[in-house]
Protein backbone atom coordinates (compact mmCIF):
# COMPACT_ATOMS: atom_id res chain seq x y z
CA UNK A 1 0.00 0.00 0.00
CA UNK A 2 1.08 3.58 -0.53
CA UNK A 3 0.91 4.46 3.14
CA UNK A 4 -0.42 3.37 6.52
CA UNK A 5 -2.68 5.82 8.35
CA UNK A 6 -3.96 5.47 11.90
CA UNK A 7 -7.45 6.85 12.55
CA UNK A 8 -8.65 7.77 16.00
CA UNK A 9 -12.37 7.79 16.66
CA UNK A 10 -13.52 11.00 18.32
CA UNK A 11 -16.56 10.86 20.55
CA UNK A 12 -19.44 12.79 19.08
CA UNK A 13 -17.83 13.25 15.67
CA UNK A 14 -20.21 13.39 12.74
CA UNK A 15 -19.79 11.43 9.54
CA UNK A 16 -18.59 14.56 7.76
CA UNK A 17 -15.84 15.12 10.35
CA UNK A 18 -14.36 11.64 10.00
CA UNK A 19 -11.64 11.70 7.34
CA UNK A 20 -12.10 9.45 4.34
CA UNK A 21 -9.21 7.09 3.69
CA UNK A 22 -8.82 5.48 0.29
CA UNK A 23 -6.25 2.69 -0.05
CA UNK A 24 -4.90 2.08 -3.53
CA UNK A 25 -2.33 -0.45 -4.73
CA UNK A 26 1.08 0.88 -5.60
CA UNK A 27 1.78 1.47 -9.26
CA UNK A 28 4.94 1.29 -11.31
CA UNK A 29 8.38 1.18 -9.76
CA UNK A 30 7.84 2.16 -6.13
CA UNK A 31 10.23 2.89 -3.31
CA UNK A 32 11.33 -0.05 -1.23
CA UNK A 33 9.32 0.95 1.83
CA UNK A 34 12.20 0.46 4.25
CA UNK A 35 10.53 2.85 6.71
CA UNK A 36 7.53 0.51 6.95
CA UNK A 37 9.90 -2.41 7.38
CA UNK A 38 11.50 -0.69 10.37
CA UNK A 39 8.07 0.05 11.87
CA UNK A 40 7.21 -3.64 11.61
CA UNK A 41 10.53 -4.84 13.07
CA UNK A 42 8.73 -6.69 15.87
CA UNK A 43 6.79 -8.66 13.28
CA UNK A 44 10.07 -9.52 11.57
CA UNK A 45 11.36 -10.86 14.89
CA UNK A 46 8.31 -13.09 15.42
CA UNK A 47 8.47 -14.35 11.83
CA UNK A 48 12.11 -15.32 12.40
CA UNK A 49 11.29 -17.07 15.66
CA UNK A 50 8.39 -18.91 14.01
CA UNK A 51 10.60 -20.10 11.14
CA UNK A 52 13.20 -21.39 13.58
CA UNK A 53 10.64 -23.37 15.57
CA UNK A 54 8.89 -24.75 12.49
CA UNK A 55 12.17 -25.84 10.91
CA UNK A 56 12.99 -28.23 13.74
CA UNK A 57 9.51 -29.11 14.97
CA UNK A 58 8.83 -32.86 15.06
CA UNK A 59 12.31 -33.75 13.81
CA UNK A 60 14.25 -36.71 15.17
CA UNK A 61 17.63 -34.97 15.33
CA UNK A 62 16.54 -31.33 15.61
CA UNK A 63 19.34 -28.78 15.44
CA UNK A 64 21.86 -31.59 14.84
CA UNK A 65 20.94 -31.43 11.15
CA UNK A 66 22.79 -28.11 10.96
CA UNK A 67 25.97 -30.01 11.88
CA UNK A 68 25.38 -33.30 10.08
CA UNK A 69 24.72 -31.70 6.70
CA UNK A 70 28.11 -29.97 6.29
CA UNK A 71 29.89 -32.81 8.08
CA UNK A 72 28.60 -35.52 5.73
CA UNK A 73 29.18 -33.34 2.67
CA UNK A 74 32.75 -32.69 3.83
CA UNK A 75 33.37 -36.43 4.18
CA UNK A 76 32.05 -37.17 0.68
CA UNK A 77 34.03 -34.34 -0.92
CA UNK A 78 37.19 -35.40 0.93
CA UNK A 79 36.79 -38.96 -0.33
CA UNK A 80 36.00 -38.27 -3.98
CA UNK A 81 37.78 -34.97 -4.66
CA UNK A 82 40.55 -35.13 -2.07
CA UNK A 83 41.57 -38.80 -2.12
CA UNK A 84 40.54 -39.95 -5.60
CA UNK A 85 40.80 -36.79 -7.73
CA UNK A 86 43.80 -35.41 -5.75
CA UNK A 87 42.37 -31.88 -5.88
CA UNK A 88 44.81 -29.20 -4.61
CA UNK A 89 43.87 -27.29 -1.47
CA UNK A 90 46.38 -24.40 -1.23
CA UNK A 91 48.43 -26.26 1.38
CA UNK A 92 45.47 -26.67 3.76
CA UNK A 93 44.25 -30.12 4.92
CA UNK A 94 41.55 -30.96 2.41
CA UNK A 95 38.71 -31.72 4.89
CA UNK A 96 39.22 -28.36 6.58
CA UNK A 97 39.62 -26.66 3.20
CA UNK A 98 36.21 -27.97 2.10
CA UNK A 99 34.40 -27.39 5.40
CA UNK A 100 35.48 -23.75 5.52
CA UNK A 101 33.75 -23.25 2.16
CA UNK A 102 30.69 -25.36 3.00
CA UNK A 103 29.77 -23.31 6.09
CA UNK A 104 29.01 -20.04 4.21
CA UNK A 105 27.76 -21.92 1.15
CA UNK A 106 25.09 -23.84 3.05
CA UNK A 107 24.00 -20.67 4.79
CA UNK A 108 23.56 -19.10 1.35
CA UNK A 109 21.91 -22.11 -0.30
CA UNK A 110 19.48 -22.80 2.54
CA UNK A 111 18.60 -19.13 2.73
CA UNK A 112 17.83 -18.97 -0.98
CA UNK A 113 15.75 -22.16 -0.86
CA UNK A 114 13.74 -21.10 2.20
CA UNK A 115 13.15 -17.53 1.08
CA UNK A 116 12.17 -18.57 -2.46
CA UNK A 117 9.17 -20.51 -1.17
CA UNK A 118 8.36 -18.22 1.76
CA UNK A 119 5.63 -16.17 0.05
CA UNK A 120 3.69 -19.18 -1.21
CA UNK A 121 3.97 -20.88 2.17
CA UNK A 122 2.56 -17.77 3.87
CA UNK A 123 -0.20 -17.19 1.32
CA UNK A 124 -2.98 -17.24 3.93
CA UNK A 125 -1.21 -14.57 5.98
CA UNK A 126 -0.51 -12.33 3.00
CA UNK A 127 -4.17 -12.32 1.98
CA UNK A 128 -5.48 -11.26 5.39
CA UNK A 129 -3.41 -8.39 6.75
CA UNK A 130 -1.08 -5.69 5.49
CA UNK A 131 2.58 -5.64 6.45
CA UNK A 132 5.77 -5.13 4.44
CA UNK A 133 6.06 -8.23 2.29
CA UNK A 134 9.83 -7.91 2.34
CA UNK A 135 9.72 -9.15 5.94
CA UNK A 136 8.75 -12.68 4.85
CA UNK A 137 11.85 -13.61 2.78
CA UNK A 138 14.07 -11.59 5.14
CA UNK A 139 12.86 -13.67 8.09
CA UNK A 140 13.84 -16.86 6.26
CA UNK A 141 17.38 -15.55 5.75
CA UNK A 142 17.81 -14.36 9.34
CA UNK A 143 16.45 -17.63 10.75
CA UNK A 144 19.25 -19.45 8.93
CA UNK A 145 21.78 -17.75 11.21
CA UNK A 146 21.04 -20.43 13.82
CA UNK A 147 22.25 -23.13 11.42
CA UNK A 148 25.27 -21.01 10.56
CA UNK A 149 26.30 -20.70 14.21
CA UNK A 150 26.07 -24.47 14.69
CA UNK A 151 28.07 -25.30 11.56
CA UNK A 152 30.60 -22.57 12.39
CA UNK A 153 31.13 -24.21 15.80
CA UNK A 154 31.96 -27.44 13.96
CA UNK A 155 34.43 -25.50 11.82
CA UNK A 156 36.16 -24.07 14.91
CA UNK A 157 36.53 -27.59 16.34
CA UNK A 158 38.08 -28.78 13.07
CA UNK A 159 40.51 -25.84 13.09
CA UNK A 160 41.60 -26.69 16.63
CA UNK A 161 42.02 -30.34 15.62
CA UNK A 162 44.40 -29.36 12.81
CA UNK A 163 46.14 -26.74 14.97
CA UNK A 164 45.22 -23.74 12.79
CA UNK A 165 44.71 -20.37 14.48
CA UNK A 166 43.26 -17.42 12.52
CA UNK A 167 45.46 -14.42 11.90
CA UNK A 168 44.56 -10.76 12.43
CA UNK A 169 42.65 -10.91 9.15
CA UNK A 170 39.79 -12.56 11.09
CA UNK A 171 38.41 -9.05 11.72
CA UNK A 172 37.14 -9.21 8.12
CA UNK A 173 34.91 -12.20 8.90
CA UNK A 174 31.74 -10.11 9.59
CA UNK A 175 32.21 -8.43 6.19
CA UNK A 176 32.21 -11.75 4.35
CA UNK A 177 29.24 -13.01 6.38
CA UNK A 178 27.34 -9.83 5.51
CA UNK A 179 28.26 -10.40 1.87
CA UNK A 180 26.74 -13.90 2.06
CA UNK A 181 23.57 -12.43 3.60
CA UNK A 182 23.31 -9.82 0.84
CA UNK A 183 23.76 -12.42 -1.89
CA UNK A 184 21.26 -14.81 -0.30
CA UNK A 185 18.63 -12.11 0.21
CA UNK A 186 19.07 -10.71 -3.30
CA UNK A 187 18.65 -14.08 -5.00
CA UNK A 188 15.85 -14.98 -2.58
CA UNK A 189 13.88 -11.83 -3.45
CA UNK A 190 14.12 -12.58 -7.17
CA UNK A 191 13.07 -16.21 -6.79
CA UNK A 192 10.31 -15.60 -4.22
CA UNK A 193 8.62 -13.05 -6.47
CA UNK A 194 9.03 -15.29 -9.52
CA UNK A 195 7.72 -18.28 -7.57
CA UNK A 196 4.42 -16.50 -6.98
CA UNK A 197 4.01 -15.89 -10.70
CA UNK A 198 5.48 -19.15 -11.98
CA UNK A 199 5.01 -22.07 -9.60
CA UNK A 200 7.45 -24.28 -11.47
CA UNK A 201 10.28 -22.11 -10.12
CA UNK A 202 10.34 -24.37 -7.06
CA UNK A 203 11.41 -27.27 -9.29
CA UNK A 204 14.24 -25.23 -10.76
CA UNK A 205 15.72 -24.14 -7.43
CA UNK A 206 17.32 -27.50 -6.39
CA UNK A 207 18.90 -27.88 -9.84
CA UNK A 208 20.07 -24.24 -9.76
CA UNK A 209 21.66 -24.65 -6.33
CA UNK A 210 23.44 -27.83 -7.43
CA UNK A 211 24.92 -26.14 -10.48
CA UNK A 212 25.82 -23.05 -8.44
CA UNK A 213 27.67 -25.17 -5.89
CA UNK A 214 29.98 -26.63 -8.53
CA UNK A 215 30.44 -23.17 -10.04
CA UNK A 216 31.74 -22.03 -6.63
CA UNK A 217 35.28 -22.95 -5.45
CA UNK A 218 34.20 -25.36 -2.71
CA UNK A 219 35.86 -28.59 -3.81
CA UNK A 220 38.68 -26.75 -5.59
CA UNK A 221 40.62 -23.48 -5.07
CA UNK A 222 40.09 -20.44 -7.26
CA UNK A 223 43.89 -20.21 -7.52
CA UNK A 224 43.61 -22.76 -10.36
CA UNK A 225 42.54 -19.79 -12.48
CA UNK A 226 45.01 -17.13 -13.56
CA UNK A 227 44.33 -13.43 -13.82
CA UNK A 228 42.25 -11.80 -15.21
CA UNK A 229 39.94 -14.86 -15.30
CA UNK A 230 40.15 -15.17 -11.51
CA UNK A 231 38.81 -11.65 -11.03
CA UNK A 232 36.04 -12.21 -13.59
CA UNK A 233 35.19 -15.41 -11.72
CA UNK A 234 34.20 -13.11 -8.86
CA UNK A 235 30.99 -12.24 -10.72
CA UNK A 236 29.68 -15.27 -8.88
CA UNK A 237 28.87 -13.56 -5.54
CA UNK A 238 29.75 -16.65 -3.51
CA UNK A 239 33.27 -16.87 -4.94
CA UNK A 240 34.40 -13.86 -2.93
CA UNK A 241 32.61 -15.15 0.19
CA UNK A 242 34.15 -18.63 0.06
CA UNK A 243 37.68 -17.45 -0.69
CA UNK A 244 37.27 -14.71 1.90
CA UNK A 245 36.36 -17.23 4.60
CA UNK A 246 39.41 -19.31 3.72
CA UNK A 247 41.65 -16.27 3.78
CA UNK A 248 40.53 -14.89 7.16
CA UNK A 249 40.23 -18.27 8.95
CA UNK A 250 42.91 -20.46 7.37
CA UNK A 251 45.39 -17.84 6.21
CA UNK A 252 45.63 -19.15 2.65
CA UNK A 253 48.58 -17.77 0.72
CA UNK A 254 46.40 -16.47 -2.13
CA UNK A 255 44.32 -13.57 -0.78
CA UNK A 256 41.04 -12.89 -2.63
CA UNK A 257 42.18 -9.46 -3.85
CA UNK A 258 40.05 -7.70 -6.50
CA UNK A 259 37.84 -10.78 -6.77
CA UNK A 260 36.18 -9.85 -3.46
CA UNK A 261 35.18 -6.40 -4.69
CA UNK A 262 33.77 -7.88 -7.89
CA UNK A 263 31.72 -10.32 -5.82
CA UNK A 264 30.57 -7.51 -3.51
CA UNK A 265 29.48 -5.40 -6.49
CA UNK A 266 27.64 -8.37 -8.02
CA UNK A 267 25.88 -9.07 -4.70
CA UNK A 268 24.73 -5.45 -4.38
CA UNK A 269 23.42 -5.43 -7.95
CA UNK A 270 21.46 -8.64 -7.33
CA UNK A 271 20.06 -7.27 -4.04
CA UNK A 272 19.02 -3.87 -5.40
CA UNK A 273 17.44 -5.22 -8.59
CA UNK A 274 15.79 -8.05 -6.65
CA UNK A 275 14.33 -5.65 -4.09
CA UNK A 276 12.88 -3.34 -6.73
CA UNK A 277 11.49 -6.26 -8.74
CA UNK A 278 9.97 -7.71 -5.57
CA UNK A 279 8.37 -4.34 -4.78
CA UNK A 280 7.13 -4.03 -8.35
CA UNK A 281 5.40 -7.43 -8.26
CA UNK A 282 4.14 -7.09 -4.70
CA UNK A 283 0.77 -5.73 -5.84
CA UNK A 284 0.02 -9.01 -7.63
CA UNK A 285 0.92 -11.41 -4.81
CA UNK A 286 -2.56 -11.74 -3.28
CA UNK A 287 -4.24 -12.21 -6.67
CA UNK A 288 -1.89 -14.96 -7.79
CA UNK A 289 -1.96 -17.06 -4.63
Amino acid sequence: MEQTVKLEAVAGATAEQIPLLVLRPSRGWQQLGLKDLWQYRELLYFLCWRDIKVRYKQTALGIAWAILQPLMTMILFSLFFGKLAKMPSDGIPYPLFVLTALVPWMFFANGVTQSAGSLVENASLLKKVYFPRLAVPMASIIAGCVDFVCSFALLIIMMLFYGIVPSAAVVWLPFFLALACIASLGVGLWLSALNVQFRDVRYVIPFLMQLWMFATPIAYPSSLLSEPLRTVYGLNPMVGVVEGFRWVLLGTATSPGPMVWVSAAASLVVLITGAFYFRRMEVTFSDRM
